[in-house]
Parts: structure tokens; C-alpha cells; sequence
């Protein structure tokens, strides 16, 4: 079964969906508002790489900007680290990333950006 992509026409959500290549498949609905109306987007399609290669990349710490200096950049390096390597950040890793990048003079750190690209 394939996946293919939308946006509803309504509120603008982007989402994923599985269709059943059947003979009368009921289409897919927006999860946010629920609409109907629909536009098929093109996807874009993912290859298996190897660890070696998804290491060798991960390792290019330039595409995540400097890491050493700024903590968003660090926060997005360590997170895609432990996706590549199947491990969940507990609560208390996070915890912990937010107070030492809160700054030294009581600022509030961002919030983590959960979005998925």
C-alpha cells in the first residue's frame, strides 16, 4: 500500500496517509480539521543507507552549524545522533540540555522543537 501525501485545502495541514489500492478506496481525510478536500503532493522518497554512511554524515557537524557555540545547533545535532542510532532522549537528558543551555544569566531556554522534517 503506498503512501502519499496531502494538503488539505481547508486549513493548510500537510500530512501522510496509506491508500488501498482497491476498487472504490474512501479517501483520506485531514487528521486536523477533517476535510476532504485535497491535494496530492508529490513525496519525497527515502533509500537505505548504511550505518557507516549515516555516521559518516552525522559526523559533518557544518550542516548543523556550529555546535560547539550555539545551543540550538548542538540540541539538533544530539537529537539527530540518537535517532540515528535508535536511541530515545529520556526526560531527564532533556531536562538537563535545557538548563545548561539556559544561559548563565537566568534566561529561559527555547522550548525543543519537535517537528519533523
Amino acid at each position: 500500500m503506498p503512501i502519499f501525501e496531502f494538503v488539505c485545502e481547508e486549513c493548510r495541514k500537510r500530512f501522510s496517509a496509506l491508500v488501498g489500492v482497491v476498487a472504490n478506496p474512501r479517501p483520506p481525510a485531514c487528521p486536523r480539521c477533517g476535510g476532504v478536500n485535497l491535494t496530492k503532493r508529490v513525496s519525497r522518497f527515502a533509500r537505505l543507507r548504511s550505518e557507516d554512511e549515516t555516521l559518516e554524515d552525522l559526523a559533518d557537524e557544518t550542516k548543523y552549524g556550529d555546535i560547539e557555540n550555539d545551543p540550538k545547533a548542538m540540541r539538533r545535532w544530539v537529537r539527530e545522533m540518537s535517532k540515528a542510532m535508535d536511541e530515545d532522549l529520556d526526560e531527564d537528558f532533556e531536562a538537563a540540555m535545557e538548563e545548561e543551555f539556559a544561559g548563565s544569566e537566568g534566561e529561559k531556554a527555547e522550548p525543543a522543537d519537535d517537528r519533523v522534517y
